[in-house]
């Protein structure tokens, strides 16, 4: 049984009160899609249509994370035992990870369209909310592992790729701190910022790329998930892009911290390290990208059951794309670029099709349902 596959997903949900009873953290992954459209509209200042939109984006993603956050809140007082119980559950526990990685999107935001509108005192606000993130991606990369070792059956036939939802939140985490600090006033709290995003990073690629090798073979012996699961295809360009922009942010923005910090005779070979390191991360990607358009085309033959599992389909292109544009600007090759303006225009036509039948959905009651209520 799978929060996507089965049956019982499809029911509907009248009141608010049953959608409550039903709330799943997998809901977050609405503010994780919508929030990386947001940020890679705001990579085209030239274009202030483009612009606008993405300011408008993030303004409604804040609303959607504050009311999926009431929602969620509701539920732990009203129904704390059913809310409890998702830590147990070895498919819905791994949805904790979307809640820093959507919190990390209205971040970004803030620094992108928040200063403009707002001024400085939207640069304390992204601080302050950062760290929560942080705190909030690192509890999530420890708890549900640890629930994986000790409460959760699992096998490498039930594998899939939402293994690494709380596993990437931290890089998530740490790209977000890559581009906060050069908001950050005084050198050492820059130093921390950057030191902190370096043990982010390191506390996530490398554990996430061992479970992509898993999941390679986990498909060569059991083959292709349930049609149900086919989004998550998808989700390995997540921790490989987010990666890569991780270290491009560093090599970018890291290198004056460092000078300013006295490790001046580090910051070239630090940045230059973090520069070839994303290079080969978004080379990487580009098997990983190719590997689920094919893998999406087979499914297709079959029909593709819609549920909430196709914002997969958003974040992970989200933030490869947000790391192809960004390497398109210090690496001199002119279809990298034109690469990265594709994969933005993909990404807002996916998420435009994703955003209206998850609207349908929530209105009708359909999307809401909690697998652990069931078990």
């Amino acid at each position: 049984m799978t929060a996507f596959t089965d049956p019982y997903v499809q029911a509907r949900r009248s009141g608010w009160r049953q959608r409550v009873l039903h709330f799943t953290p997998n809901w977050f992954a609405t503010t994780m899609g919508t929030g990386i459209v947001a940020i890679c509209l705001g990579q085209f200042a030239a274009i202030p249509l483009l612009w606008k939109a993405g300011e408008i984006l993030w303004l409604a993603n804040i609303l959607l994370f504050g009311i999926l956050s009431a929602l969620y809140a509701a539920k732990w007082l009203l129904h704390p035992r059913e809310a409890l119980s998702a830590l147990g559950h070895p498919v819905v526990s791994m949805f904790f990870g979307c809640i820093p990685m959507g919190l990390a999107t209205l971040v970004n935001g803030t620094l992108i369209f928040g200063v403009p509108l707002f001024g400085e005192p939207a640069v304390g606000m992204a601080i302050q909310l950062w760290w929560i993130d942080a705190a909030l991606a690192i509890i999530a990369g420890f708890v549900i592992p640890f629930a994986m070792f000790t409460r959760h059956d699992h096998s490498l036939e039930q594998m899939s790729a939402i293994w690494l939802l709380p596993i990437v939140a931290s890089e998530v985490a740490a790209a977000s701190g890559g581009l906060l600090v050069t908001h950050v006033a005084g050198a050492g709290p820059q130093m921390t910022v950057l030191f902190a995003s370096y043990v982010l990073w390191a506390c996530s690629v490398p554990l996430a790329l061992g479970l992509l090798s898993v999941l390679f073979l986990r498909m060569a012996l059991h083959k292709l998930p349930p049609a149900g699961m086919a989004a998550t295809a998808f989700l390995a360009l997540g921790p490989i892009g987010t990666g890569a922009l991780g270290l491009i942010l560093f090599a970018v923005n890291g290198r004056a911290v460092l000078e300013a910090n006295g490790l001046g005779a580090l910051a070239n070979s630090m940045s230059g390290a973090s520069l070839f390191g994303a290079l080969l991360l978004w080379a990487y990607g580009l098997w990983w990208l190719g590997m689920a358009l094919v893998v999406t085309a087979r499914y297709l033959t079959d029909g593709l059951p819609f549920n909430l599992g196709w914002w997969a389909y958003t974040f992970p292109i989200g933030v490869y794309a947000l790391a192809t544009l960004r390497l398109a600007i210090l690496v001199p090759v002119p279809a990298i670029g034109t690469f990265g303006d594709l994969l933005v225009i993909a990404l807002v036509a996916i998420w435009l099709v994703v955003a209206a039948r998850t609207a349908l959905g929530a209105l009708e009651g359909t999307l809401f349902s909690d697998p652990c209520l069931q078990a």
